[in-house]
């Protein structure tokens, strides 16, 4: 049996077939020859290399990418901040009556472009024309009353002119009197004279002397007629001042039926209809502004320390991805956001944890951007390098805009 199988074999490999195994009956492949192992090393052996040269090469871009990283972190990403928690704002203008009345007209629709001076909208003007009127005529009748106490000081001094007349010939009748009364006594004495002609002498005398005190009271009391009504001047100059004051009111009220924009910009929070009722200081629309919108980006304290105001910042707006907007800080806020809360936390009682707090950076656009609107969400990112002659100076916390300039 032995010496069949192995002639078997070698026919079989003579023959140019595998030779085939039995067991139990069944024939099992034979073993591959030296070719086809040959073969299978060859193939073996590129893929190893194909594999190596993958992985070298993954070496490769990731060390560059490494490289690349390291090289932008050390010199643009350890000098720069950013914060999500920034959004566009602007100062806009609350458009507001400053009087009372029903609205008869509405000029501006909602979102629409206005000019400053533009008119937004108009009050029923009838009873601010009626005011107007009335204050009109107040101050034609405080005019004439102004008139009047004028004309009654001119006639005062003529009565004055007069009381002064009277007064000078009251005292040279007293003059006379006098000497006639000496003369007249002097003769009674020595008896010369009748002792009534010595009376009716010192009657005169005494009735002379009467009408002077008279007149001189009289001249005191027109004088005194003179303050009097200089006084009530001056009272008719104060309401004739205030006529005209109310008069000026009552033309600015009318004008102020007129409700124009102060502002370039867009009408936003529109709630002014035709008819309705405003009162004075009643909030009717808001003017956002053409332009002049700015950044406020909430930093951590921590980012904070290298901050200076006229650094650029590169803005990144969600809105617009892949656009980038130029900026520069223009001021930090003195206090973080929670100091300015309405309830501020008190940190002196209970159980405290600390917080790192944000502090409001101000950044202002290097150019006007007329895609932003106020409320966006955008992303600021601050270059803090400093410049090579300021690398050698302490930076300040917070130096102003002045200061930067003078340096410069």
């Amino acid at each position: 049996m032995g010496a069949q199988s192995t002639s078997g074999q070698v026919t079989s490999l003579q023959s140019g077939r595998e030779p085939e195994a039995e067991t139990g009956g069944s024939r099992m492949p034979a073993p591959a020859s030296a070719t086809d192992l040959e073969a299978v090393s060859v193939k073996q052996a590129g893929k190893g290399a194909l594999k190596r040269f993958f992985f070298a090469g993954a070496a490769v871009a990731l060390l560059a990418a490494a490289s690349w990283y390291g090289w932008d972190y050390w010199t643009v990403g350890r000098f720069t901040v950013s914060t999500d928690d920034a959004y566009v704002k602007a100062d806009n203008t609350t458009i507001a009556p400053k009087i009372s009345g029903y609205l008869n007209q509405v000029l501006a629709a909602d979102n629409q472009h206005v000019k400053a001076g533009q008119v937004l909208a108009r009050i029923d003007d009838r009873d601010f024309k009626v005011a107007l009127d009335q204050a009109k005529a107040d101050v034609a009748a405080s005019a004439a009353a102004v008139a009047s106490k004028h004309a009654q000081l001119d006639v005062q001094q003529s009565v004055i002119e007069a009381a002064e007349a009277t007064l000078d010939v009251d005292m040279a009748a007293r003059v006379f009197t006098a000497q006639e009364n000496k003369r007249y006594t002097d003769l009674a004495a020595t008896g010369y004279g009748s002792l009534q002609n010595a009376q009716n002498a010192e009657a005169r005398d005494k009735a002379a002397l009467a009408s002077t005190e008279r007149d001189k009271a009289n001249l005191a009391s027109a004088r005194g007629q003179v303050e009097l009504l200089k006084a009530e001047l001056a009272q008719a100059v104060a309401a004739d001042a205030r006529a005209k004051a109310l008069q000026r009111q009552a033309e600015l009220n009318l004008s102020y039926t007129t409700i124009t924009a102060p502002i370039d910009g867009i009408v936003g929070n529109r709630t002014l209809r035709v008819g309705q009722y405003v009162q004075a200081g009643t909030q009717l629309m808001s003017l956002v502004p053409s332009n002049g919108a700015y950044v406020i980006g909430n930093f951590k304290e921590t980012q904070l320390g290298q901050v200076r105001a006229g650094q650029p910042v590169d803005i990144e707006v969600d809105m617009f991805p892949g656009k980038a907007v130029q900026g520069h800080v223009d001021s930090l806020a003195p206090a973080s956001g929670q100091e300015f809360a309405l309830l501020p936390p008190d940190n002196a009682t209970g159980n405290f944890t600390k917080i790192v707090q944000r502090i409001p950076v101000k950044i202002l656009l290097d150019s006007d951007a007329a895609g932003l609107r106020p409320g966006m969400s955008v992303i600021p990112r601050i270059q803090t390098r400093p410049a090579v002659k300021e690398a050698s100076q302490p930076a300040s916390p917070a130096p102003a805009l002045a200061q930067l300039a003078s340096q410069r």
